[in-house]
């Protein structure tokens, strides 16, 4: 398992190879069990194998190929719909239509969606998430007649890999682990961390298709730019008040 997971690729083409039911059953299960916050399990996930609703679902996440070519699309969902009906049917009031109790399912929703992945690979699937979810979650809403108290968190495609591409790249360790507690960057250590990747031929052709100075800026102002995140932003907290998230506000 841990070699599994020091190999992991996202796989972005598939084989035209269905995946038994039995075994995406399976791997359900194996997600479904995974941590959650007070075992409540406040999420959901909508397994999509249909053409033409994963046609619907396509400009969502941008017409990225994998989406109609994937054998399965799965959405994983914070949802405090359920548990909230059950909660009115037992004569308890419930209080989750709030900010916190969005980030406790997405939460879950996201710990759901990384167990299912774990067990996709071990079964010889590749996967791919799709961080276009929470940009167009309000059409996914619609796609998938979403009811209140349910957003989209993240989308995976599943299936048997079409061939297996160059592992991505990672900063070292110490880009991301600190022990004890949090040591803050110098210009130094910013410099080590980075130099690596910014001088692999890789990013420094990436930088010149991009036509720009350094790989920063690539960033900074084609992939993530500030434009484009505060647009974003704006129609996910838009989304999240229109399904009873933000209710606190009131």
């Amino acid at each position: 398992m841990l070699e599994l997971l020091n190999q992991h690729r996202t796989i972005r083409k598939y084989t035209d190879q269905k995946i038994a039911p039995e075994l995406l059953t399976e791997l359900l299960e194996m997600a479904c069990k995974t941590s959650n916050t007070g075992n409540m399990q406040a999420y959901s996930i909508v397994v999509t194998t249909d053409t033409e609703i994963k046609k619907q679902l396509s400009p969502a996440h941008f017409n990225q190929p994998m989406i109609t070519q994937a054998p399965v699309v799965l959405t994983f969902c914070a949802d405090f719909n359920r548990f909230t009906k059950w909660c009115l049917l037992r004569q308890a009031d419930p209080g989750y239509d709030n900010f916190q109790s969005f980030m406790a399912t997405a939460i879950d929703a996201l710990l759901a969606a990384q167990t299912f992945c774990i067990a996709a690979e071990s079964v010889g699937l590749g996967i791919c998430y799709l961080g276009t979810t929470t940009y167009n979650a309000g059409e996914i809403i619609e796609a998938l007649k979403l009811p209140e108290l349910v957003v989209p968190i993240t989308t995976i495609t599943v299936g048997y890999p079409d061939g297996i591409p160059e592992q991505t790249d990672r900063l070292p360790l110490e880009a991301v682990v600190h022990y004890e507690t949090y040591k803050d960057f110098t210009s130094e250590a910013i410099n080590n961390i980075y130099s690596e990747k910014e001088n692999s031929d890789f990013y420094k052709q990436f930088i010149k298709e991009n036509d720009k100075k350094t790989l920063a800026q690539v960033f900074t102002d084609i992939r993530y730019s500030r434009k484009n995140n505060e647009f974003f932003s704006d129609k996910y907290l838009k989304v999240l008040k229109e399904q009873g998230f933000l209710n606190q506000e009131h």
